[in-house]
């Protein structure tokens, strides 16, 4: 079993989300470290989470944390390749670090995506991966930019996608891939998969 396409899940907090999307062969999973955050996820707890999941690599998410902030706290962490931040001016502060870079971006319009443009070769040059994320639509106009965009540096799309257009997504731009985002559970151990299952089973690779 396989997907088409590099899938990242972000926010996970709980044991379903964990098992379910390992066993569905996505690449990188996104814990949230810090208290404020809703989906914090303690040492211990993350300990308990990454232990039952085998094949899938561990995003560290950050929104607003000084750089200094976020390596200590990671020295409470064991496992994590990625950091994620929202904070253009922290991405070089975190370059030379043993960690990836995923460079989390909220879009308010389409029109930021020129703005990225600009910066597309040098992020390029520092592996750091662009993850889009915002309340605008996929239209022909956003998909043309994004398309540019993902020509010159990795980007991974996580607005506006359903079941029902993912694969044209994937299949109709450069992008790495897509990111999802995980949830809380109704009570322990049950959670509602529908939606995320549904994008999930229609990017399997059918044997």
């Amino acid at each position: 079993m396989a997907l088409k396409t590099f899938v990242k899940i972000s926010s996970v907090n709980n044991l379903s989300d964990a098992r379910y999307c390992a066993g569905m062969y996505v690449n990188v999973m996104g814990f949230a470290l810090e208290e404020n955050d809703s989906n914090y996820i303690s040492p211990q707890k993350f300990k308990e989470l990454s232990d039952w999941v085998s094949g899938v690599e561990f995003v560290a998410e950050f929104k607003h944390s000084h750089p200094e902030n976020i390596l200590s706290t990671l020295q409470n962490y064991e496992g994590f390749s990625f950091i994620q931040i929202e904070e253009e001016a922290h991405l070089q502060m975190l370059l030379n670090t043993n960690y990836g870079l995923i460079w989390k971006v909220e879009l308010e319009s389409v029109d930021r995506l020129d703005e990225i443009l600009i910066l597309a070769e040098s992020l390029k040059d520092g592996g750091i991966v662009v993850l889009l994320e915002g309340d605008i639509e996929m239209d022909e106009v956003a998909k043309e930019k994004i398309n540019e965009l993902s020509a010159k540096c990795d980007v991974l799309v996580g607005f506006d996608i359903n079941a029902e257009n993912v694969k044209g997504i994937v299949e109709n731009t450069q992008i790495k891939g897509i990111a999802l985002k995980g949830g809380h559970e109704i009570k322990p151990g049950i959670k509602d998969f529908d939606e995320l299952a549904d994008i999930l089973e229609a990017l399997e690779i059918e044997e």
